[in-house]
């Protein structure tokens, strides 16, 4: 939809410190890699309180594509793994949508059925890196046509299954997602001779993500020695049937906790889980560092925000290299704060589902704010922000980056609200239904 016909919705100011109390909707993250294991499990199992978005519906239907069944009716989801010799036939499409977790996890696991499974998506997901994922699966072993309509290791291409994959050592540059890691660390029992994955280039950003596929994994029963840095050996072997018990999203806590800042009043999500290997769980520092109080309750995590609301804020020096998902919502944070801010680290954030720096930078400074692109970051002032269009550039991130600066400043829009459905079903009318004295909200 071009920005001339995208609708731009008007993003509620607070009058007053807001209270309330919050379930989110469960992790994606979580979520798409139980249903990635449970489709190569040895037998049936359940992902429990299964978020529901538009990025884990593409994930069963991917799945489903394969040959596994995935039943998506109520909060969990059966699913029962792909069959003993899986065939797709002709052939099979996979439809990646917008989420990087499916063009990248389910190709490895597209080699351990026979036949061609062809992967497309938004036009966007054309620009997003998938090639090092292209270039490891063909050094493992599998036959890899990414040259359709002249785009070599990007969208769309196609994998050749014979419904194994020899495995092995494979060098990699993961230096522009996790996510490259944890595709082949995911499928890797299931290759013939495992998979010996390392990486060769600049820091990996988000390492949390890869905590999170190693630990799922060990539930299952795998082996993986991640004794050295940069290195993660998984055994073959079976994949145990484990039902899994999804948490709440935290990176999509942050516009909420976010809204306690903005007000002055203070915000609870509930189920805070004690330990986790989420990303989101920085915002407890991270919020700290900006004035926030930020305390634990029998409920939940509690964030109170400065008594005088958003002005209150202290800038922010951090770098976010491995929770740069929380990038936007910082940034809109650090634009309202009241001493400057300086983002370094996320330099990877330009192959999300946009270019996050050049489009925050954009944006924000559309508003008013003094924003400074830099090669990994952002450098932000203290500025006087007024009213006017924040684009989001079909990104979920940038909504809420979008959001939390219209809570603090009159007559900003927002446009196309709608893509937050990526991993938050009905946004809009929850954001929305925040904006009272008090106020106890579940997705």
């Amino acid at each position: 939809m071009s920005a001339s016909t995208t609708p731009f919705w008007p993003a509620p100011t607070v009058d007053g410190a807001v209270e309330a109390v919050v379930t989110l909707p469960g992790s994606k993250s979580i979520t798409n890699r139980a249903l990635i294991l449970a489709a190569l499990a040895d037998g049936p199992s359940v992902v429990r309180r299964a978020l529901r978005s538009r990025d884990t519906l593409l994930m069963a239907g991917a799945l489903n594509a394969l040959g596994a069944r995935v039943e998506t009716d109520g909060e969990d989801w059966t699913v029962t793994p792909l069959p003993t010799n899986a065939s797709v036939g002709d052939g099979a499409l996979v439809d990646c949508g917008l989420a990087g977790t499916v063009m990248r996890f389910v190709p490895p696991a597209a080699g351990l059925v026979t036949g061609a499974v062809r992967f497309d998506g938004d036009p966007h997901m054309r620009n997003r890196p998938v090639g090092e994922i292209l270039d490891a699966l063909a050094a493992l072993g599998l036959e890899i046509d990414d040259a359709e309509e002249g785009s070599p290791g990007a969208l769309p291409f196609t994998v050749h299954g014979t419904g194994t994959v020899p495995g092995g050592t494979v060098v990699i540059d993961a230096s522009a997602s996790s996510q490259f890691v944890s595709a082949l660390l995911l499928a890797g029992a299931r290759f013939d001779s495992g998979v010996d994955v390392r990486h060769d280039g600049a820091p990996i950003p988000s390492l949390p993500h890869v905590e999170m596929t190693v630990t799922m994994l060990r539930r299952r029963g795998v082996a993986v020695d991640d004794a050295d840095a940069n290195r993660w050996a998984v055994s073959p072997g079976p994949i145990a049937a484990v039902d899994e018990v999804v948490e709440p999203d935290l990176s999509n806590a942050a516009p909420f906790l976010a809204l306690a800042a903005v007000s002055g009043g203070s915000v609870t999500v509930r189920d805070w889980p004690a330990a986790t290997t989420q990303a989101g769980d920085a915002l407890r520092d991270l919020l700290t560092r900006m004035g926030c109080t930020v305390s634990r309750t029998d409920g939940g995590l509690r964030v109170t925000g400065p008594a005088d609301g958003w002005r209150g804020l202290q800038g922010l020096q951090a770098d976010l290299h491995d929770v740069g998902e929380l990038a936007p919502a910082v940034a809109a944070l650090c634009a309202l704060a009241s001493t400057p801010s300086h983002l370094t680290g996320i330099a990877h954030i330009r192959g999300h589902e946009t270019d996050r720096l050049a489009a925050l930078a954009t944006e924000l400074g559309r508003l008013g704010a003094d924003v400074e692109e830099l090669p990994d970051g952002l450098r932000l002032a203290p500025a006087a922000l007024r009213g006017g269009r924040f684009r989001t550039y079909a990104d979920h991130r940038m909504a809420h980056a979008g959001v939390i600066i219209g809570a603090a400043i009159d007559g900003v829009e927002v446009e196309d609200i709608a893509t937050t459905s990526k991993t938050f079903p009905d946004f809009a009318t929850f954001w929305s239904g925040l904006f009272h004295p008090v106020g106890s909200l579940g997705a």
